[in-house]
């Protein structure tokens, strides 16, 4: 294990204390864990631990979903300061650091994901073996495991109901939000702690700009009309922001039923998504209609490869690539995109796909990133069927007519050093057409 540096967490984790965990909530405002842990009373040392568990399996030591959350905790420490606080963060593994110390309770908010649901089980009996407390809380989405399901008792697996319900839920039960400014005065006074360098922890900085942390509610009163334009800034870009929880899920919601009933469809979205993980776990590595595990996938790798760098011969598919490559972002109309024609036209099972997403998205959600991928697959839950096929050249007349968005990305479009397609359309449609057919056959 690598040691906790800088911080000596025997000085500021006393025996009296409740220790606040940071994950996926990093942000002081609208927090649902947090705000309990103070209302309890007693002085609260909040934590966040850069987890070898996660951290060593990145190969990338640029990760700026790394880096983000490295400024997201100097934000935090800002905050906390100025509270006459400070946020203590180690480096290493959660279970050894909380074998540790001896604090009263730890409180900290769900994580729905296998890794996390397993080492948050770990965590909770070691602590409660010495008698220690381990609390969790909903905070990153609206409802939660079994809050929204059919009548008896078994989880949505369609989305249209499952929205229906969702929205009626909340309208008998409105929103609650978690202001901590009549609490904050319970967090532990300590002088600043300093936190571990990028480098320290293995990692370089990009210093690539992030999206900023901004509600643009002009965005998202024509979020409807605009969403699937990638050329035009249409989109809110605050999904990493939602990923890592520097903004409340609550805040959001809020403004969606005020301003767009489209964006808050995508925001029920991300709800659905992770009840289906939660309820069907199994969709890590599995499709989530069995019979989709037997399509006979070519899995090409020079193809895949093509994909991956942008260089298919399809300008749309290539733009997407280049900037997921580049920015760590792709517009949401793209990634079915690109989504469709690694399944589709290159009959590359979706796995694969997903795996270098999970690479390369700054905002990389399990759940949302899987369900995402299925859908395009045919695979999951309320998927698209799988005789749907994107034509890449209809796509771009759509939704990049002017080619604003391909000449963004796709600098030499037009000229010989551009390659050519690497599969033919029409073929790709019918050769994944007859895949399909013989995987299903007499459904």
């Amino acid at each position: 294990m690598k040691p906790f540096s800088p911080t000596k967490s025997s000085d500021v984790i006393p025996e009296d204390s409740t220790v606040f965990w940071f994950r996926r909530d990093l942000r002081l405002t609208d927090n649902c864990g947090l705000y309990h842990a103070l209302r309890e009373g007693r002085p609260v040392v909040p934590i966040f631990i850069f987890d070898t568990e996660i951290l060593d399996h990145l190969e990338d030591k640029q990760d700026r979903r790394v880096e983000f959350i490295h400024q997201a905790l100097q934000t935090l420490q800002e905050q906390l300061v100025a509270l006459g606080s400070s946020l203590v963060v180690v480096h290493g593994s959660p279970l050894d650091f909380f074998s540790r110390w001896q604090p009263l309770a730890v409180f900290t908010n769900h994580d729905y994901e296998p890794y996390a649901r397993e080492r948050d089980e770990r965590v909770k009996q070691q602590l409660n073996s010495r008698g220690i407390t381990f609390h969790t809380f909903k905070d990153q989405v609206i409802f939660e495991k079994d809050e929204v399901v059919k009548d008896d008792g078994r989880p949505y697996t369609v989305f249209t109901p499952y929205s229906k319900k969702w929205k009626a839920r909340l309208a008998g039960e409105g929103l609650t939000s978690f202001d901590i400014s009549k609490v904050q005065q319970h967090f532990k006074k300590m002088p600043p702690q300093a936190l571990p360098t990028l480098e320290a922890l293995g990692f370089k900085a990009t210093s690539q700009p992030f999206p900023p942390r901004v509600i643009k509610t002009s965005i998202i009163e024509a979020y409807d009309r605009q969403r699937n334009y990638p050329g035009i800034d249409g989109t809110t870009r605050l999904s990493v922001h939602l990923r890592f929880g520097t903004v409340s899920i609550r805040q959001l919601v809020k403004v969606a039923r005020q301003k767009n009933d489209v964006w808050l469809n995508e925001l029920i979205w991300r709800d659905f998504y992770h009840m289906i993980l939660w309820h069907f776990p199994q969709v890590v590595t599995k499709a989530f209609k069995p019979d989709y595990d037997k399509v006979a996938w070519r899995n090409n790798a020079t193809e895949f490869r093509a994909w991956c760098e942008g260089r298919t011969g399809y300008p749309i598919v290539d733009a997407g690539m280049r900037e997921l490559n580049a920015t760590g972002y792709m517009h949401n109309r793209v990634r079915m995109i690109v989504a469709s024609f690694l399944t589709k036209h290159l009959l590359i099972d979706w796995r694969w796909g997903e795996a270098y997403f999970a690479q390369k998205l700054l905002d990389f959600d399990l759940a949302a990133n899987n369900g995402g991928w299925q859908w395009a697959a045919g695979s999951g839950c309320d998927a698209a069927p799988y005789f749907r096929v994107f034509n890449p050249a209809l796509q771009t007349e759509k939704f990049d007519p002017d080619l604003t968005y391909i000449k963004k990305w796709v600098h030499e479009l037009g000229t010989p050093a551009y390659p050519a397609p690497i599969v033919d359309h029409a073929a790709a449609r019918e050769r994944v057409l007859n895949a399909y057919s013989v995987a299903l056959k007499g459904q």
